[in-house]
């Protein structure tokens, strides 16, 4: 054991293999070298031998020894008033041109690069064939006509038409003749424009698309303008409303507008004007045209307001309990051609649009109340009241409540009711359908609404517009379509209806024939129409002076450009003899229907409907969730 110096015990531990420390003194000594040298070696061989050591030790021992590694130090980058990592500024430049590359450069190439404009989809039949029919009212005008009518061979006439009126400023000039004669009846006519109003509200896109906006509200608003006139529109409370101007007698001998054959222009007879203090029927019909025709004008403010205005009164007094004998009733001028059956479905149909432009719920109350429903007859599903027509509104008052509940689904108090009509809308559907035989159809394919008898196209027209507005609505909610009975029956089906029935109208049907004036290569060309078949110039025929252009066998001088016919017999088969109406007189309710089929129909102009406008002045049915708090200010 040595002292050592720097404190504590030294031990020297022995070799191995038994040598003492001894021999290797003695080793020593008998070297004859250099200490400085030997000194010097011994430092090299102490330092490789621990180089050596330092290498087989492991890394937990270096750790011991060494303690942690450093760690490398981040280096940043001073952008002024942020300062980041180098690395997260690296990967944001690599982010921002990865997304430039990505998405801004092909932005910049679509816009840049030089566009081939697609070419607009070519117009389809109903298309063409619509340009035409609203030409079909400019031909029926009357009174004043403007510059801009476009019917070369129509001039200003019935200009005296109420004119010994006391009560009347102006008279009753205007409106629309009815068919091929020059009477004015005021009861298809404003069914007529209820329909062009229905069309409008529904497909006002298409109109617009296809450039006859202006011309179909022109056309409504000719009419609604006149209908004005019939009553004592600026009051709140009336006693009558004038019901007809102009008319015949059945075989009557002297001058009228059946007697006669005289173009409008030139009529010199009397025109006498009829009068209704009670009309449950007419009044309400009128008061649904002008309803409708106010949610048409919604953006002319005043006139929609003078149009709900007029139809509330007329509505009132349609439902004047003291005056509920129809319109025509007894009278020998209006009850043979155009007799109403019944007024409580023109109670619903008025209460519905009046609904519509108003928001009062006193008339949804009126049209769902289960005692107008059952007066209505709707519920006893006869063949018949599926029938829609200028006598019979039932199925379009269903269905434009249906309407409601498709859309607003209103709930209760009302809901009982809606469910009805759109349950008896869907079976009322399901009897257009040829496999469930509730009407005959003839061999080539036509559907006999009216059983058979004459002028069948116009209930045709109606029924194609009322099934193609149904499948619209269900196809704006994704219903695929309904049932009659068991038998799940897919949209396409009923639209195939209702394209098949127009195209027999415009030509497809065993005669080759089409029914609208002016369309297709073959048409009728002997229409029953005094102002199209007579010549216009310097000579004025006479009353009788006319019946040789009624008589010829020769084509009309003129063509009543888009009048939709009476249309063929059960079996197919049409005679073009102009003396025969049942085969070739137009008329203003029909061709309002054939225009709203055929804009329904339409795909030109777009598809589906416009589902909002319909109930632009119906309030929220439900509370309105209260107005956010407004933001907290410090």
């Amino acid at each position: 054991m040595y002292s050592n110096h720097w404190g504590g015990a030294l031990e020297i531990a022995t070799t191995t293999g038994g040598e003492s420390t001894t021999d290797d003194d003695n080793r020593s000594r008998n070297f004859d070298l250099d200490r400085a040298s030997v000194n010097q070696l011994q430092r090299y061989d102490n330092y490789d031998r621990s180089t050596q050591s330092s290498r087989n030790l492991d890394e937990t021992q270096q750790s011991w020894l060494l303690g942690p590694p450093e760690k490398k130090k981040k280096k940043y980058v001073d952008l002024g008033c942020i300062i980041c990592s180098r690395k997260a500024l690296k990967y944001t430049f690599i982010g921002i041109i990865v997304a430039f590359a990505v998405i801004a450069l092909p932005t910049i190439v679509v816009k840049v690069w030089p566009k081939h404009k697609s070419q607009p989809s070519l117009p389809d039949n109903y298309t063409f064939a619509l340009h035409k029919a609203l030409m079909f009212f400019d031909a029926q005008k009357s009174g004043k006509l403007p510059k801009s009518n476009g019917i070369p061979w129509r001039g200003d006439s019935g200009l005296q038409d109420g004119s010994k009126l006391t009560d009347v400023k102006g008279g009753l000039v205007g409106g629309y003749y009815d068919a091929g004669d020059n009477i004015k009846f005021h009861y298809p006519m404003s069914f007529a424009m209820t329909m062009l109003s229905w069309s409008v509200i529904e497909y006002e896109h298409k109109y617009r698309a296809l450039g006859e906006y202006e011309h179909i509200t022109d056309i409504i608003k000719w009419g609604t303008d006149y209908l004005l006139r019939t009553f004592n529109s600026s009051a709140t409370k009336i006693d009558k409303v004038y019901s007809q101007v102009g008319g015949a007698l059945n075989n009557s001998r002297k001058p009228d507008d059946h007697y006669c054959w005289q173009r409008p222009e030139d009529m010199n007879y009397e025109r006498p004007v009829q009068t209704a203090t009670s009309a449950p029927d007419l009044a309400a019909e009128m008061a649904a045209a002008l309803a409708a025709a106010s949610i048409v004008f919604r953006d002319n403010k005043q006139y929609s307001r003078k149009l709900v205005k007029g139809a509330e009164t007329l509505f009132d007094f349609a439902r004047d309990l003291g005056k509920r004998t129809s319109y025509c009733r007894g009278n020998p001028y209006i009850e043979p051609f155009y007799n109403s059956t019944n007024y409580f479905d023109e109670h619903m149909w008025g209460s519905a649009w009046l609904y519509y432009a108003t928001g009062n719920k006193t008339y949804i109350s009126l049209a769902t109340n289960p005692v107008l429903s059952k007066n209505t007859n709707a519920r006893f599903m006869i063949p018949d009241l599926s029938v829609l027509s200028w006598d019979n509104k039932v199925p379009a008052a269903m269905l434009l409540l249906t309407r409601m509940r498709i859309f607003l689904n209103p709930g209760y108090p009302y809901e009982e009711m809606l469910s009805s009509y759109h349950n008896i809308t869907g079976l009322t559907m399901c009897s257009y359908l040829q496999r469930f035989q509730v009407f005959n159809f003839t061999k080539g394919g036509l559907i006999q609404l009216n059983h058979g008898r004459g002028q069948p196209l116009q209930y045709v027209a109606n029924a194609a517009f009322l099934a193609s507005l149904f499948v619209d609505y269900l196809n704006a909610t994704g219903v695929p379509g309904w049932y009659c009975g068991p038998f799940f029956i897919t949209l396409e089906k009923l639209r195939s209806f209702a394209t098949f029935q127009m195209n027999y109208i415009l030509g497809e049907n065993p005669l080759k024939m089409s029914y609208i004036v002016g369309y297709g290569d073959k048409f009728p060309n002997h229409v029953h129409h005094r102002g199209a078949s007579i010549p216009t110039g310097k000579t004025k025929y006479s009353c009788t002076g006319g019946w040789r252009w009624r008589d010829t066998k020769n084509p009309n001088v003129h063509n009543i450009t888009g009048a939709m016919v009476g249309g063929p017999d059960k079996f197919d088969k049409f005679k073009d003899v102009r003396a025969n109406f049942s085969y070739t007189e137009p008329t203003l309710a029909g061709n309002a229907g054939l225009v709203a089929a055929l804009v329904s129909l339409t795909g030109t102009g777009g598809y589906g409907i416009d589902k909002n406008t319909m109930f632009s002045a119906v309030p929220p049915l439900y509370p309105m969730s209260p107005p956010p708090p407004p933001p907290w200010k410090p």
